[in-house]
């Protein structure tokens, strides 16, 4: 697999997502699905579940298919908005929008 770095400098290519996708690994997907509803869903309780179908992705920047809060990520529509291949080209880098994702990617549980 090749890199696959997304708008906000992450390793889409490092993501469960992306590689159950590019593997067709239906037991990761479930694994995947079963972890980030423990992870980021049940203490958001107004967010929809996580299924293994809905664990598809080929990274941020590509034609799809794309998961679904990555597709609604701020970082991401604020890229392709403003047409940058990365937030580092923004004449607003770190913009709020980016540091909010990279506390919630880093927050300590």
């Amino acid at each position: 697999m090749k890199n696959n770095i997304g708008f906000c400098g992450l390793d889409c290519s490092k993501c469960e997502a992306f590689i159950a996708t590019a593997t067709n690994d239906n037991k990761l997907r479930e694994k995947t699905a079963k972890e980030w509803m423990e992870r980021y869903i049940r203490k958001n309780m107004n967010r929809p579940s996580v299924k293994k179908e809905d664990i598809n992705c080929y990274g941020c920047k590509s034609s799809g298919p794309i998961y679904l809060y990555c597709q609604k990520c701020q970082v991401r529509v604020c890229a392709k908005f403003k047409k940058v291949n990365d937030c580092a080209e923004c004449n607003l880098y770190k913009c709020e929008n980016l540091i909010q994702l990279q506390s919630k990617l880093y927050k300590k549980n």
